[in-house]
C-alpha cells in the first residue's frame, strides 16, 4: 500500500478530489496536505500542477498528486485559464463569475471549456495528465452545486449547468475526473 499526498489546501477540491478517486486507489491511501503553498507561477496547468505536486512531495517524502484547473473561454482567448482562481483578483467566486460575465457581455460566441492538468511527482517520476470537458458560459449563474464557475458554465449534451448536477453526476464527467482517471491508470502502473 502506498500513501499519496494531496497538494491542495482548497478544501473543496480536497472533497470533489477524495469522491472522484475513492475506491479508484484500492488499498492505496490519500491524504492532506498541510504544508507551505510553491508560488505558482508556471506557464501552463501542466506546470502549475507540477509545481505543487514537486512542493509537496519534498515537505512530506512521499509521492505527491496535484492538480491545476480553470475555465478557458474561447471569445477571450483562452482567459482566465491558469488565472482562474484569481481572475478578478480577490479569490472570490462570485466576484469571478461578475468578471467573466462582464467581460462576456455582448459577445454570442460563448464557447469554454474546464480543463485539469494532474500530476504525480514522487523523487524523479513525474507524471501529467490533461482533461477537458468542452461547453459553453451561460448569460447568468444557475444552481447550487459545485464552486467556481460550475454555475455559468453548462457542458456540451446537457441543458443544465455544472452546479445543476449533483456531485457524483459531476464528478462521472468532469475534467477532473477525466484527468485523474487518466491519472490513476498511469498509477496503477506504477505502484499497482
Amino acid at each position: 500500500m502506498t500513501t499519496f499526498v494531496l497538494a491542495t489546501h482548497n478544501a473543496h477540491k480536497v472533497e470533489e478530489l477524495r469522491r472522484i478517486l475513492g475506491d479508484r486507489l484500492g488499498s492505496h491511501e490519500l491524504i492532506g496536505y498541510d504544508g507551505p503553498e510553491p508560488v505558482e507561477d508556471g506557464a501552463s496547468f501542466e506546470d502549475n500542477a507540477l509545481i505543487k505536486a514537486r512542493a509537496a512531495n519534498v515537505h512530506t517524502g512521499l509521492p505527491a498528486i496535484a492538480d491545476d484547473s480553470g475555465i478557458s473561454v474561447r471569445a477571450l482567448g483562452g482567459a482566465p485559464g491558469i488565472h482562474s482562481a484569481r481572475y478578478a483578483g480577490t479569490r472570490v467566486d462570485a466576484d469571478n463569475n461578475a468578471l467573466l460575465l462582464q467581460n462576456l457581455e455582448g459577445e454570442t460566441d460563448r464557447a469554454a471549456e474546464f480543463v485539469c492538468a494532474a500530476a504525480l511527482v514522487d523523487g524523479d517520476r513525474e507524471i501529467v495528465v490533461r482533461g477537458v470537458w468542452p461547453g459553453e458560459v451561460l448569460h447568468e449563474p444557475t444552481g447550487e452545486h459545485g464552486f467556481g464557475y460550475d454555475p455559468l458554465f453548462r457542458p456540451e449534451g446537457l441543458a443544465v449547468s455544472s452546479a445543476e448536477l449533483s456531485p457524483d453526476e459531476k464528478n462521472a464527467i468532469s475534467h477532473r475526473a477525466r484527468a485523474f482517471g487518466m491519472l490513476v491508470d498511469e498509477l496503477r502502473g506504477v505502484y499497482g
